[in-house]
């Protein structure tokens, strides 16, 4: 792992421990990941993610979102959930083929997905998310790559340390939203700007 993306992994663990929430990070095997780089197309910072840091058992928890990452041994299946069938019958045809789903929110079923067709020169890219359940998939930007919304997540979990672990009402998520906001701008100013996070 590079140090710029092992930073963002060790912030994430480190927000884990200081909230006293379990997760389990793990080593994927060098052949499974291999196999996914032939099938998926996951780009090579995404593969060294999986060799040092596989997320066996993560879930980030704030009062509006809870993010679950993929490990490497579900991200077969995973793709396969987005291509169900919907409603009436046949599944939504706009889900594009470079997108692959890294995670999926716990609350609301939606995948959270690498687009591959975007590489940057670090062989990392952008991670877009999109609502189910809809006629089509319309994709927002959560992190302009892998690193920044491993940064982002590890963030908005700092943040929410600060809100306890009482239900939260509208006042409290609109809170949170603008205390998280200034963060992601610093972090990823496009982010920022797409929306999601606010």
């Amino acid at each position: 792992m590079d140090s710029d993306l092992a930073d963002a992994v060790d912030a994430l663990k480190a927000v884990f421990a200081k909230r006293k929430l379990p997760c389990s990070f793990g080593k994927a095997p060098p052949t499974s990941v291999d196999e996914l780089r032939k099938q998926l197309r996951v780009p090579a910072r995404f593969r060294s993610f999986l060799l040092a840091a596989n997320p066996e058992r993560v879930e980030t928890v704030t009062p509006v979102e809870r993010i679950r990452l993929v490990p490497a041994d579900e991200l077969v299946k995973a793709q396969q959930l987005v291509q169900a069938p919907g409603a009436n019958g046949s599944p939504p045809a706009d889900w594009k083929t470079s997108w692959v789903v890294i995670g999926e929110s716990s609350l609301l079923g939606d995948p959270y997905f690498l687009d591959v067709s975007k590489p940057d020169p670090e062989g990392d890219c952008p991670v877009y998310t999109a609502m189910s359940g809809q006629e089509r998939w319309l994709p927002t930007l959560v992190g302009s790559s892998f690193a920044q919304f491993l940064r982002i997540l590890s963030t908005a979990m700092e943040i929410a340390a600060g809100f306890g672990d009482a239900i939260m009402d509208d006042e409290d998520e609109d809170a949170f939203r603008e205390a998280l906001g200034p963060k992601v701008k610093i972090i990823d100013a496009a982010a920022m700007r797409a929306g999601h996070w606010t």
